[in-house]
């Protein structure tokens, strides 16, 4: 056999192929500097074409080009997120304009103290994530990452990484998200158990990752809030209110004060709260009724999360902005202004899918978990290990949860687990799927563009964090396997 057959069939070759590709693109963009979604585009396509993938699969014909990696992996992830980030930037930046988000953070640094701040932070994450995918948790919370950190003089990652801990745990390991649903129909247990040992897992995970490493690697790595991320600028926030020219009936002009009473926290929770619970009604509405109820379909409608965010961006500007003065021309300059940095946050998104694609499609993921499964480790072992290495190869941690789902399924079933054991295996699964996300993760690049961080600052604080969430997670899962087993 020889060297190039070597790298394109073989698990070792393949991961050696892969690790090149990924050494290739780090030093791009961190030596290199070059930009990240043509260094992610052009490593995506050289991968593609060293192990071997016809050209028809990475680019399609000069005829058609709908099923290649290269559409179907910029398409898939842009298809999911792009109506959403641009949604979810516009009511961020219409809370952040009228005050909300100063509101909204100020209350809860008065509740938590200044030294709190990143733990409100956290608890946020924590809530906000139960219901909501995680990128859609990001792109509503971040303008109160930006404020808080503005106002709190202090580094953004300091207040970042304890929010990051708290979306990603829920995402991770608790119904109703994707990846814990699935574990529980593929490996039979029922979602009460997930919860529970999602909380029981996952909690431990999140102190460690968000709130001790959040708080020891924000005061190492010092982040500033660029001017574009917050909309209004500093002098507007702190205006008490605004100098209106009015005549003063002799010819004159004299100003006109008119007061600007901020809004309160309970109208900014509410409309922060519309697209949670419409969201949350049809995940939960799902589980609970008939597929082809009525009461189903419209709920699917309304919980679909780029209508709930519509619902949610149009009650903003009529609260928000009509009904306190803004015409519909002020709010459409709002949301031209606040969508100006989306475009290449898209598509650095988009091309970090197509890369994470094109390693999926060397077949080195179902390589490393066949040689996985042939090792006769333990079971909860053996499952992490797959799903580490199912995530780290390609990026995505549903398609590991599931992934390796499928692969350990048959042998949880061939034994007598109770429901809590099965639901410990499930919980290694979902630990494994978030370990070390790096430059093959769309989240990985959604959180870099979101938060101001290089590449190397990435890697620093959310790809340990991550890990740290995920090695925590398994080891109480283990443990607690170990007892109950």
């Amino acid at each position: 056999m020889g060297a190039v057959d070597w790298l394109r069939t073989t698990t070792p070759g393949l991961l050696v192929l892969c690790g090149l590709a990924i050494a290739v693109l780090l030093f791009a963009i961190i030596k290199v500097k070059l930009e990240p979604f043509i260094a992610l585009l052009l490593t995506g396509l050289g991968l593609a074409l060293a192990a071997g993938l016809p050209v028809s699969k990475i680019v399609g014909t000069a005829i058609k080009a709908g099923d290649s990696l290269l559409e179907t992996g910029f398409g898939g992830i842009l298809g999911h997120i792009a109506v959403i980030i641009g949604l979810g930037t516009v009511l961020g930046a219409i809370l952040e304009r009228s005050g909300g988000a100063d509101v909204l953070t100020g209350k809860l640094l008065n509740l938590f103290g200044e030294k709190g701040a990143p733990f409100a932070m956290g608890l946020l994450g924590l809530i906000f994530g139960i219901p909501v995918f995680f990128d859609i948790g990001i792109f509503v919370l971040a303008p109160l990452i930006y404020v808080a950190a503005k106002r709190g003089g202090r580094s953004l990652v300091l207040y970042a990484m304890p929010m990051l801990a708290g979306l990603s745990m829920t995402h991770a390991f608790l119904p109703p998200h994707p990846g814990p649903v699935a574990l529980g129909g593929l490996l039979g247990v029922s979602l009460g158990w997930l919860i529970l040992m999602g909380f029981v897992c996952g909690l431990p995970g999140f102190v460690a990752a968000g709130l001790v490493w959040g708080s020891y690697i924000g005061k190492r790595i010092h982040v500033e809030v660029p001017d574009e991320f917050l909309v209004r600028k500093e002098d507007e926030q702190t205006a008490p209110d605004e100098g209106e020219r009015v005549s003063d009936g002799s010819g004159g002009v004299a100003t006109k004060t008119v007061t600007v009473t901020p809004p309160s926290v309970g109208l900014i929770g509410a409309i922060i709260a519309i697209p949670l619970v419409l969201i949350l009604g049809a995940t939960f509405g799902t589980q609970l009724l008939d597929k082809d109820s009525q009461l189903l379909q419209v709920l699917t409608f309304f919980g679909t999360p780029a209508v709930a965010l519509l619902i949610a961006v149009l009650i903003a500007f009529y609260v928000l902005g009509v009904r306190r003065g803004s015409t519909v021309q002020e709010l459409s300059e709002l949301t031209a202004e606040s969508l100006r940095p989306v475009g290449m946050l898209l598509l650095v998104v988009g091309a970090g899918a197509f890369f994470g694609k094109v390693i999926s499609a060397t077949g080195i993921g179902t390589a490393l978990a066949d040689t996985m499964s042939a090792a006769g480790l333990p079971v909860i072992v053996l499952a992490y290990i797959i799903s580490c290495g199912l995530r780290i190869a390609q990026g995505s941690a549903t398609v590991a949860i599931v992934t390796t789902g499928g692969i350990v399924a048959p042998l949880v079933a061939s034994q007598n687990y109770s429901q809590m054991s099965i639901a410990l295996i499930a919980m290694a699964i979902a630990a494994g799927s978030i370990i070390l996300s790096h430059v093959n993760d769309g989240g990985f690049w959604i959180i870099a563009k979101y938060f101001n961080l290089t590449v190397k600052q990435t890697l620093q604080t959310w790809t340990v964090l991550e890990t740290i969430l995920s090695v925590v997670s398994f080891a109480v899962a283990a443990i607690l396997f170990a007892i109950v087993s």
